[in-house]
C-alpha cells in the first residue's frame, strides 16, 4: 500500500463571512475528502481568531463524524494545557462510543491563541503551563483512556480513541517516544525542526500499549491548483498572514481575499522569508506538488502525509485536495 493521505482543517473564515457558513463548508469539504479516499481529517484548536473557526475540536469532530461514514475524524489537536485531562478523555471516549474505530485524539501544547486574556480565561486564571505540567497532563490523559485512574470515563466497554502527540520540537518528540505514541510533526509550522524532531523520536521510542513501533504523520502546507501560477495566486492570502508571523509581528489577523492579497505590498525581507518557507512545503500545479510531497516522504520516512490547505475559500481548498489525490 502506498503512503496514506490525510488532511488538517482549520475552518478558515473568509472576509465577510461568519462561522455559520464556514463550518457548514468545512463539513462539505470533509465529505469530499472521504469520497477522494483520504484516511483522516483532523481539526485544530484556535481561540479568539478572526480567521479560524475551530474553537471546539470535539464539537466539530462530532458533526464531521456524523456526516461521514468511514474517514477517521479527530483533533489536530486539542491543546492539553487548556483543558482538564478527564474532560478531554470523556469527550473523546464519547465520540469513540458514537463512532467506533474512527476517532483520533491528537494532543498538543500550544495555547491555540495569541491573546493572553483568552489563555487565562481558558485556564481559569492559572499561569501558563510548564514543561512538567504538560507532561503530567498528557500522562494523566493517557491513564484515563487506559482505565488506570480508578475513575470511570464511560460505563462498559467503549472503544478507545487513538491518541497522538503533535510535535514541532525535539522535546515534544522525546515525550512522544517515551510514552510510545504516534506523532504528527508540524512541518507546516516549523520545517527547520523536522529532521531533529524525527531523530529524537525514532532514537528514543519505547513500545507501549498504543504503538509497538514509531509511526509518523508529516503535516505539510499543500496548496495545489491547475497551474503553478494559479496556485501562487490562491496562496496569496496565506502569504499575507505569514508575512506578519515570519517577521515576528504575531497576532491573529483577518484572512484577506485573493484580490486584497494581490494588492498587498510585501517587503523584500518578507518575500525572502515566504519563499524560504514555501520551498519546504508543497505549492504549485499537481505535478510539482506531488513531486514535493513524495520527496518529503522519502526524505523523512513519514508513514502518512497530512495536507493542510490554508486558502481563501472552501471550493479552492476542496479542489486542492482533489488534484493531489488524483495525481498522487
Amino acid at each position: 500500500m502506498g503512503i496514506l493521505l490525510s488532511a488538517l482543517e482549520l475552518a478558515i473564515v473568509e472576509d465577510g463571512r461568519a462561522a455559520t457558513e464556514v463550518l457548514a463548508s468545512t463539513a462539505t469539504v470533509t465529505t469530499k475528502l472521504e469520497e477522494l479516499g483520504y484516511h483522516r481529517v483532523w481539526i485544530a484548536e484556535h481561540h479568539g481568531s478572526p480567521a479560524i473557526a475551530t474553537a471546539s475540536p470535539p464539537v466539530l469532530a462530532a458533526h464531521l463524524a456524523a456526516v461521514t461514514s468511514s474517514i477517521r475524524i479527530g483533533s489536530g489537536g486539542v491543546m492539553a494545557p487548556n483543558h482538564a485531562p478527564l474532560a478531554v478523555a470523556e469527550q473523546f471516549a464519547t465520540l469513540s462510543a458514537l463512532h467506533p474505530g474512527r476517532i483520533d485524539l491528537g494532543v498538543g501544547r500550544g495555547p491555540g491563541t495569541f491573546d493572553e486574556k483568552i489563555v487565562r480565561a481558558l485556564r481559569r486564571g492559572a499561569d501558563p503551563a510548564t514543561d512538567d505540567d504538560y507532561r503530567a497532563d498528557v500522562a494523566e490523559l493517557l491513564r484515563h483512556l487506559a482505565g488506570k485512574t480508578g475513575i470511570r470515563v464511560l460505563p462498559g466497554e467503549v472503544p478507545t480513541p487513538e491518541p497522538w502527540l503533535l510535535c514541532s520540537s525535539a522535546a515534544g518528540a522525546r515525550l512522544a517516544a517515551e510514552l510510545g505514541l504516534p506523532i504528527a510533526v508540524a512541518h507546516h509550522i516549523r520545517p527547520q525542526n523536522t529532521a531533529e524532531v524525527l531523530q529524537a523520536y525514532r532514537e528514543n521510542f519505547k513500545p507501549s500499549q498504543w504503538r509497538e513501533e514509531p509511526y509518523v504523520i508529516l503535516c505539510v502546507e499543500t496548496i495545489c491548483a491547475d497551474t503553478d501560477a494559479e496556485a501562487a495566486y490562491v496562496a496569496g492570502p496565506c502569504a499575507v498572514i505569514k508575512s506578519y508571523l515570519l517577521n515576528g509581528e504575531g497576532g491573529d489577523l483577518a484572512f484577506p481575499t485573493r484580490e486584497q492579497a494581490a494588492a498587498h505590498e510585501f517587503t523584500p525581507e518578507s518575500k525572502e522569508l515566504i519563499a524560504q518557507f514555501t520551498a519546504a512545503q508543497a505549492h504549485g500545479g499537481p505535478e510539482k506538488v506531488v513531486r514535493s510531497l513524495k520527496d518529503l516522504a522519502a526524505a523523512t520516512g513519514a508513514d502518512e502525509l497530512m495536507l493542510t490547505a490554508p486558502v481563501y475559500d472552501a471550493a479552492a481548498r476542496a479542489r486542492s485536495y482533489e488534484l493531489v489525490a488524483k495525481a498522487f
